[in-house]
C-alpha cells in the first residue's frame, strides 16, 4: 500500500468508506458484530494477513496441540508482515478466544498494525490497555481453548459476513471495521477525503443554523456555498 492512500485513509471514517463503496455496488465490506476492544483515538489501517478457524474435532483438538510450534495460529502470529493487520475467521463464534493478550502483544511488537476477529478474545481487559488496534465481537470464556481447530493461514476468508482477500485494506475506527479490495484502495482513498471535506463544511454550516435543504446531501450547486 502507498503510503498516500495509507495517510488518506487514516483521516477517514468507516461509515464514508462504506458510502464509497455502496456506489460501486459493494454492500457487504463492513464486517458485521465487530467493534474495538477499547478505542485507541486513532484509525487502524493496513492490508489483510488472514486466519481460518472450523470447528474442532475433539480427538484432534486437544490442550496440547498449543503445545506444537507449527500450530497455525502461532505460525499466523509470528508471519504476519509489519504493517499488516490479522483478520480472523471465527464463524462468529466466541465461545472460545481467537487470540489472548500474549499473543497480540507479540503481534504489536512484531509491528502488526492491529487484529479483528468476528469471535472473542480473552484477557480483553488487558488487551484494552496495550496500545494496538484490537477489534472483536465479545469476550471469550477465559476456559474455553479448544472449540477452534485453526485450518489456514492467509487464504480468502469471511469474517463478520465480510469478504477479506489476502492483501485487501482492512481499516477500522471507533464504530468497527470495513474491508477494501485491494485494486480499489486509491479510487476510495480519494474519493473518502473529498466526502469527508464536504462533511467537515456541511456539519459547520449545520451547527451555525443552516438548513440541510439544498446542502445535504450535496448537489453541484450546493457544493461549498
Amino acid at each position: 500500500m502507498k503510503a498516500e492512500i495509507h495517510d488518506a485513509l487514516m483521516r477517514v471514517s468507516v461509515a464514508t468508506i462504506t458510502t464509497a463503496l455502496f456506489k460501486r455496488g459493494l454492500r457487504n465490506q463492513f464486517v458485521q458484530g465487530v467493534r474495538p476492544v477499547a478505542s485507541k483515538g486513532r484509525n487502524m489501517v493496513g492490508e489483510a494477513y488472514t486466519l481460518r478457524y472450523i470447528p474442532a474435532r475433539e480427538d484432534i483438538d486437544t490442550i496440547d496441540v498449543f503445545l506444537d510450534p507449527n500450530h497455525p495460529q502461532r505460525l499466523a502470529v509470528e508471519e504476519c508482515p509489519p504493517g499488516c493487520v490479522m483478520v480472523i475467521d471465527s464463524r462468529k463464534d466466541a465461545r472460545a478466544a481467537s487470540a489472548g493478550s500474549i499473543l497480540i502483544s507479540r503481534l504489536m511488537v512484531r509491528g502488526a498494525a492491529g487484529i479483528v476477529t468476528d469471535g472473542g478474545f480473552r484477557d480483553s481487559p488487558q488487551i484494552g490497555d496495550i496500545d494496538f488496534p484490537s477489534y472483536f465481537a465479545c469476550p471469550s470464556p477465559p476456559t474455553n481453548l479448544t472449540l477452534h481447530h485453526a485450518a489456514d493461514v492467509n487464504i480468502p476468508i469471511g469474517c463478520g459476513d465480510a469478504p477479506v482477500f489476502p492483501g485487501d485494506i482492512v481499516v477500522g475506527d471507533a464504530e468497527g471495521v470495513v474491508i477494501i479490495p485491494s485494486q480499489l484502495a486509491a479510487e476510495i482513498a480519494e474519493e473518502a477525503i473529498a466526502m469527508t471535506e464536504f462533511e467537515d463544511f456541511a456539519t459547520a454550516k449545520v451547527l451555525a443554523g443552516r438548513s440541510i435543504v439544498g446542502l445535504y446531501p450535496p448537489t453541484e450547486v450546493a457544493r461549498f456555498v
